[in-house]
């Protein structure tokens, strides 16, 4: 059998199977990356009650210990990108997170935990960038937006797995287990992309043939070209203001579900896999295809689709978090993520179309920066803090989480709630309407992203 290598693969760059291959290969991995990333908010609960923690040290795991590192590294890494061997890059910081990941089950404590969730951050800092950057030297303009929208299964379907495998493993198993079964294959996609993914040539796929500059423009330079584009801002400011609202509320969906109706850790996981990852599966290509389609007919329709999503998004959440019934909220929820989950493709199809080459790794991570360090540090962080505050003010006898904590009953749920003492039922009805009420205000913020989207079409050409 012929030897599957990084050269005799390299050969055969220009047919589908390779370009296949190619993509697969960084789906995966960034499948992986989420995984890792979101198995904080699957055994949460779990964590939260053997830790004694508030939902705002919960929403922090979630939140800033992750982003704050891979949100500032992920620049410095870019420029490396730019340089360097992006396929070497990816399989260092795929073994780095999946290494950080494992440790997480061995902590002993809140602040022992946090220090590996920022390990799991600098790990991954390295990859979607530099994926961004390999991925628009693979696939030309007319396919750019629907090849990125492709890579960006890799959320969901990362969440889909953690979801489905890490719930079951919590419930039977307990929590630490959970992120040693998830941490460590990814050591092998890791392997996989060093041996079998060549190093395309910057610039190969643009129609025409462009040129490629020979040195790496500065970061200057590149955040000259961006921010002189009306549009770019316009996109940056709905991608990152949305990422607020949809990593804070996705981040605690299984929170959300175990404690407002009573559900086990493995269905809410089924839930949140389901709901997360084939909702957004589906949005990802919805979003990414129509994009594409439209935009041969107007390229407007790259600022529009994720600026209808985010619209048509909205409400369905709004009614899903008001709901006592979890089948149709959880319906909602579904539809919601769909329609919020079609701005990837067309967003990073602009960004990429307004910067050269080797800007492109650069580019994508100064979007992440600022949508990981906002999105996802400040928004599970903001639903953790007014989590607490409207437990305070709901909770009839005052200190909260000094007298539900004392009860062993902080963040208790389904039917043993009704056992833990005399205030048990009153720490209930104020954690789970602390967190409810959390969700459905930090989900305001979708309707400031869409009218940011719809700002930038104003600033599209109609056509190239």
């Amino acid at each position: 059998m012929k030897e599957l290598t990084a050269q005799n693969l390299g050969a055969r760059s220009g047919d589908g199977w390779y370009r296949s291959w190619f993509l697969l290969i960084l789906v995966l991995i960034y499948a992986s990356s989420f995984i890792d990333r979101i198995m904080i908010a699957v055994v949460g609960q779990a964590v939260k009650l053997e830790m004694n923690l508030s939902d705002l040290q919960l929403g922090l795991l979630g939140g800033l210990a992750f982003s704050i590192f891979y949100s500032l590294l992920g620049l410095p890494i870019a420029r490396l990108a730019e340089r360097f061997n992006r396929v070497a890059l990816i399989a260092l910081s795929i073994a780095a997170w999946s290494v950080m990941t494992a440790l997480c089950g061995t902590a002993g404590s809140y602040w022992q935990l946090l220090l590996y969730r920022l390990g799991v951050g600098i790990g991954e800092a390295g990859s979607t960038p530099t994926a961004h950057s390999l991925i628009s030297d693979e696939f030309g303009p007319r396919r750019r937006a629907s090849a990125l929208a492709i890579y960006a299964f890799g959320p969901p379907i990362g969440v889909l797995a953690g979801a489905l495998g890490g719930g079951w493993i919590v419930q039977h198993m307990g929590w630490r287990p959970a992120f040693f079964v998830v941490g460590l294959p990814g050591l092998i996609f890791g392997l996989l992309a060093w041996v079998t993914l060549r190093e395309p040539k910057r610039g190969a796929a643009e129609e025409g043939g462009a040129l490629t500059a020979a040195t790496v423009p500065s970061l200057r330079e590149v955040l000259r070209v961006l921010m002189k584009s009306r549009a770019f801002v316009q996109m940056l400011l709905g991608t990152v203001i949305g990422a607020f609202a949809q990593y804070g509320i996705n981040l605690f969906i299984p929170v959300y579900l175990t404690r407002v109706y009573g559900l086990g850790y493995a269905q809410a996981g089924l839930i949140f896999g389901l709901v997360i990852g084939v909702g957004g599966i589906v949005g990802n290509a919805v979003g990414g295809v129509s994009a594409d389609w439209a935009s041969a007919r107007d390229r407007r329709w790259y600022a529009w689709v994720p600026a209808l999503g985010t619209a048509i998004g909205f409400p369905l959440i709004v009614i899903a978090f008001t709901l006592n019934q979890w089948p149709v909220a959880v319906a909602l929820l579904f539809v919601a993520t769909i329609a919020l989950s079609m701005w990837n493709g067309p967003t990073f199809a602009i960004v990429h179309s307004i910067v050269e080459p080797r800007m492109r790794a650069t580019a994508s991570a100064f979007v992440f920066l600022l949508m990981n360090l906002v999105g996802q540090g400040l928004g599970p962080t903001m639903i953790g803090f007014l989590s607490d505050r409207f437990a305070d003010l709901l909770f009839t006898q005052g200190k909260f989480h000094l007298v539900c904590a004392a009860n062993g009953a902080h963040g208790a749920h389904g039917p043993a709630a009704a056992l833990q003492g005399p205030f048990a039922a009153a720490c209930h009805d104020a954690s789970a309407y602390g967190i409810r009420y959390a969700m459905l205000a930090v989900s305001v913020v979708l309707v400031w992203s869409s009218v940011h989207y719809l700002l930038a079409s104003r600033h599209v050409a109609r056509s190239k």
